[in-house]
C-alpha cells in the first residue's frame, strides 16, 4: 500500500485521521495552553481514497487555524484600550514599548502575562467578528461602516483595522465564521456512533436548528450572493471547509448503501442541496412569503411540524424502500 500523506494515519478502527504536532511558539495561547500539543482527529472514513481527501482538507483548516492565532498572539503586545487614531499611531505605540525599559519577571509572571495577554487578545477579536457579523447582516457590506461596527463593541475603530486589515478583509472573516459554524456542529456529531438512518435524521435536525438560530448567517449568505460571491471566491479555507460537508453526506450514504438501508446511486451534493434549501429558504424568505401568502414560516406552532417534513423528505428520498 503506498504511503500515506505526512501527518495522516490509520487509526486502530481502520478510519482514516490526522495527526498533527501544534507549533511551539503557539503553545502558551489559550486555545492550546491545557491541553496535550497533539491534534488527533478522525475524518471518520475508512475508505482511503476518501479519507485522505478529507484528511487533507483537515490539515488545510488547522493551518489556517494556527496562522490565525499567531496573528492573534501578534496583536497581544497591543493595548487593547490604547485610544488611538489611526492605524500608524498604533504601530508607533508598540515601537515605544518594545524600546522602552522594562522590569525584570519572574517566568512564571512572565508565562501568566502572556496568557492574559493572549486571552484579552482573543476576546477583542471575538468582540470585533460578532459585531460585524450583525452590521454586516443588517446593512450589507456596502451599508456597514467601520465605525457603527466599532460603536457595537468594548474596542476602538484602529483596533479594528489593526486586527483585519480593512473593511473588506473583516467582511470576509465574518463570511467564513457564518459558514464555519455550521461546519463545526457537523463535525461534532459523532454520526458514525449512530445507524445510518439515525445519523441522517441527526444531521438533517442539526441543519434545521442552525439555520432558525442563526438568521444572520443566512442574510449575510444572500448578501455575498448579491456581490457574486467576490468576496469569498478563490479563498482555499471556504472551499476546503465546505468540502467536508459533502464528504460528511457522502460516507453517510455510503454506509447506508453497504448496510443496505438507502438506495445507491444518490448524489451528495443533491442531497446537500435539498437538506439546506429548505432549511435556508424559511428564514431568507419568511417575510416575503408573509406578505404574499400571509402566513408567518416562523409561527411557533408550524416550526416543529416543518423540521418534521425535512426529515421525513430526506429520509423517504434515501431509503431503500422507495
Amino acid at each position: 500500500m503506498p504511503s500515506l500523506p505526512k501527518n495522516v494515519r490509520i487509526g486502530r478502527n481502520g478510519r482514516i485521521g490526522i495527526l498533527k504536532k501544534i507549533p511551539r511558539d503557539l503553545w502558551q495561547h489559550p486555545r492550546y495552553i491545557d491541553k496535550a500539543k497533539v491534534i488527533e482527529r478522525s475524518t471518520g472514513s475508512s475508505n482511503e481514497e476518501d479519507g485522505v481527501k478529507i484528511a487533507m482538507s483537515m490539515l488545510a483548516m488547522l493551518e489556517s487555524e494556527f496562522e490565525q492565532v499567531r496573528a492573534e498572539l501578534a496583536g497581544e503586545l497591543l493595548d487593547t484600550r490604547q485610544d488611538a487614531e489611526n492605524r500608524d499611531l498604533v504601530s508607533a505605540t508598540l515601537t515605544s514599548r518594545a524600546t522602552a525599559p522594562m522590569p525584570l519577571k519572574s517566568s512564571a509572571e512572565k508565562g501568566s502575562s502572556a496568557r492574559q495577554r493572549s486571552q484579552v487578545g482573543e476576546e477583542t477579536r471575538r468582540d470585533i467578528i460578532d459585531a460585524a457579523m450583525k452590521e454586516f447582516a443588517e446593512k450589507g457590506l456596502i451599508g456597514a461602516r467601520v465605525d457603527d461596527i466599532a460603536a457595537r463593541t468594548r474596542t476602538t475603530k484602529p483596533m479594528i483595522y489593526y486586527h483585519f486589515g480593512s473593511k473588506e478583509k473583516l467582511y470576509a472573516t465574518v463570511m467564513e465564521e457564518a459558514y464555519g459554524g455550521v461546519r463545526r456542529q457537523e463535525q461534532g456529531l459523532r454520526l458514525d456512533d449512530l445507524p445510518p438512518e439515525s445519523a441522517m435524521q441527526r444531521l438533517v435536525e442539526v441543519t434545521f436548528d442552525h439555520h432558525a438560530t442563526h438568521p444572520e448567517h443566512v442574510r449575510l449568505v444572500c448578501v455575498e450572493n448579491m456581490e457574486r460571491a467576490r468576496h469569498i471566491t478563490g479563498r482555499p479555507s471556504m472551499v476546503q471547509r465546505n468540502a467536508i460537508a459533502i464528504e460528511t453526506v457522502r460516507a453517510l450514504l455510503e454506509r447506508g448503501e453497504r448496510e443496505g438501508v438507502f438506495r445507491p446511486g444518490i448524489n451528495p451534493w443533491h442531497l446537500h442541496l435539498l437538506m439546506t434549501s429548505f432549511c435556508f429558504i424559511r428564514v431568507s424568505n419568511r417575510y416575503t412569503w408573509n406578505a404574499v401568502f400571509e402566513k408567518d414560516l416562523w409561527d411557533k406552532d408550524d416550526i416543529p411540524l416543518q423540521r418534521q417534513l425535512i426529515v421525513e423528505a430526506v429520509l423517504r428520498y434515501v431509503r431503500l424502500d422507495n
